[in-house]
């Protein structure tokens, strides 16, 4: 999920209904909310925090460095005009890309993909047997052909690859695709996306990735 810090809760809703858009989960929060909140979300729940967007707000510096203290998500700053200065201080920060606003968000969740690079090696993707899966909004690809999956079912498979080797549980998966604060939704409903998904994982591929043990939660094996 995206966390959008601005205090003008308008510009953090446009936002979090194109994230919608997109299949990316996002909650927008107040500058002063924010920092109350990371100082207190686990750092399990912070795994769910897949990038940063710092709209407008005071002390913007003061928040890249907070999300560094506990986060390596991509940072994005937006701004108003352009000013070197800003940006400079801005990197100096800690921040990972500054734009000009205005910018489209799927120009957003695509530097989110670019940054990521830098953890999934060049290409941009991770690949199991014949699946291959990407960071930057692209479809999945299973035996050298598109696999197209529903937003929910990609978002679960992304997660799962991007904690690959080490199991996580309903929750967490929850959290990252839905988002940390989405009361709506039962759980539950992560369980029908996994068994919806681990099929058309099987028919595919001829086998199933998706490791499972009660209690303990999922995995993809390195």
């Amino acid at each position: 999920m995206y966390i959008i810090i601005d205090d003008r809760d308008i510009v953090a809703g446009g936002y979090a209904i194109g994230f919608d858009r997109e299949g990316v989960s996002s909650a927008g929060i107040e500058a002063g909310e924010f920092r109350e909140w990371i100082g207190k979300i686990s750092d399990t729940d912070m795994g769910a925090v897949e990038a940063f967007l710092i709209g407008d707000c005071n002390e913007r510096e003061a928040l890249s460095r907070l999300i560094r203290e506990r986060s390596n998500a991509p940072v994005l700053c937006l701004n108003e005009r352009h000013s070197l200065d800003d940006t400079l201080c801005l990197f100096a920060a800690g921040a990972d890309d500054v734009l000009r606003k205005p910018v489209h968000v799927r120009e957003i969740v695509a530097r989110v993909g670019a940054i990521n690079r830098r953890v999934f090696g060049e290409n941009g993707h991770v690949t199991v047997g014949e699946l291959r899966v990407y960071f930057d909004g692209r479809e999945p690809e299973a035996n050298g052909k598109p696999f197209p999956l529903p937003r929910r079912e990609r978002r679960i498979l992304e997660f799962l690859l991007r904690c690959r080797g080490r199991r996580v549980s309903k929750t967490q998966i929850f959290n990252a695709v839905y988002g940390l604060f989405d009361e709506n939704v039962d759980e539950n409903v992560i369980e029908s996306h996994i068994s919806k998904l681990r099929k058309k994982l099987k028919h595919r591929l001829g086998f199933d990735p998706i490791d499972s043990k009660r209690f303990l939660g999922y995995c993809i094996e390195k």
